[in-house]
C-alpha cells in the first residue's frame, strides 16, 4: 500500500521559542496589509509592510548570527519557509550594508541617475538633515551613521 502524503511541516527543535514572536509579527503584517490607506500616497501605503518584513528578517538574523540562540537547522527552516528574506540577510553580512533597510534602496535601476537611495547617504554628507526614503520610509540606513 502506498504512503499517504500529508502537507504537514515538521518544525525543527527550538521552533517553540521563536514561534510566538513570529506569530505576533505575522498578525501585525496582516493588520498592515488590511489597513486602509486613505489620504496616503501610493508608496506610503507600503511602508508599514516593508518595516514589518525588515523586523522579521532582523529578528531571525540576530538570533542566529549575533546571539547564537537558534540552530542552523532552524535558521535554514525559517529562510526556506519565508519567515525571513534570504537576500536581505545576505546583504547584512557584507561590510557597509549592516543596516540596510530594503533591497530596493541599493538597486540603481529604481533611482534617478542610476545611483542608490538617499537613505544610503551618511547623515554628515546630506544637505537635508531629515529625509524619508520613497520606497520604504527609511530615515537613513547608511552604515556610517
Amino acid at each position: 500500500m502506498p504512503k499517504v502524503k500529508t502537507n504537514r511541516v515538521k518544525f525543527p527543535e527550538g521552533w517553540e521559542l521563536i514561534e510566538p514572536t513570529l506569530r505576533e509579527l505575522q498578525a501585525k503584517m496582516r493588520e498592515a496589509e488590511n489597513d486602509p490607506h486613505d489620504g496616503k500616497r501610493k508608496c506610503e501605503a507600503l511602508w508599514p509592510i516593508f518595516k514589518i518584513a525588515h523586523q522579521k528578517s532582523r529578528y531571525i538574523f540576530d538570533l542566529y548570527h549575533r546571539r547564537k540562540e537558534i540552530s542552523k537547522e532552524l535558521y535554514d527552516f525559517c529562510l526556506d519557509q519565508g519567515y525571513a528574506d534570504r537576500n536581505l540577510i545576505a546583504k547584512w553580512k557584507k561590510p557597509g550594508y549592516e543596516r540596510l533597510c530594503c533591497l530596493r534602496c541599493m538597486q540603481p535601476r529604481d533611482h534617478n541617475f542610476a545611483t542608490t537611495c538617499v537613505c544610503r547617504v551618511p547623515k554628515h554628507l546630506r544637505e537635508e538633515k531629515v529625509i524619508e526614503c520613497v520606497h520604504c520610509g527609511c530615515g537613513g540606513c547608511a552604515s556610517g551613521d
